[in-house]
């Protein structure tokens, strides 16, 4: 049953998060295709680096859903650092890669740009408002 000061969204995104964490622990094993990996600061990574830091992000964004789901301080103030690591990388990846070739690409990364600032910044501002219900 859901913490009635977590609230539907809250514990929408704290499952959103924990399948997140999911996919950067299973980083490495590129089920999502060979060229994959995690990109951190705006660089594709492989081999070890993606083989430590994906499961390193994945297991904190774990930490961070398991504080939504238990509405804990230190998940409001994860959820900033994470909404700055987004837009940093957002930003890096954006300077060292050329624009995408085809029109859907650009859809395709449009959308995944408002999707990552709408997520990490609005999860962290939602919990900021409900700074009164966290312990």
């Amino acid at each position: 049953m859901a913490d009635s000061r977590r609230g539907g969204m809250l514990t929408t995104l704290a499952v959103l998060f924990a399948i997140l964490a999911s996919t950067d622990i299973l980083k490495p094993l590129h089920l999502e295709g060979p060229t994959t990996g995690l990109v951190f600061f705006g660089e594709r990574l492989s081999g070890t680096p993606d083989a430590i830091l994906g499961p390193l992000l994945g297991i904190v964004l774990l930490i961070y859903a398991a504080g939504i789901w238990r509405m804990r301080r230190y998940a409001m103030y994860l959820g900033y650092a994470y909404a700055i690591y987004v837009t940093l990388n957002l930003v890096l990846f954006s300077a060292r890669n050329p624009l995408p070739a085809s029109q859907s690409e650009m859809i395709f990364d449009t959308v995944y740009v408002i999707f990552a600032f709408a997520f990490s910044w609005g999860t962290a501002i939602l919990l900021h408002r409900h700074k009164v219900d966290l312990r």
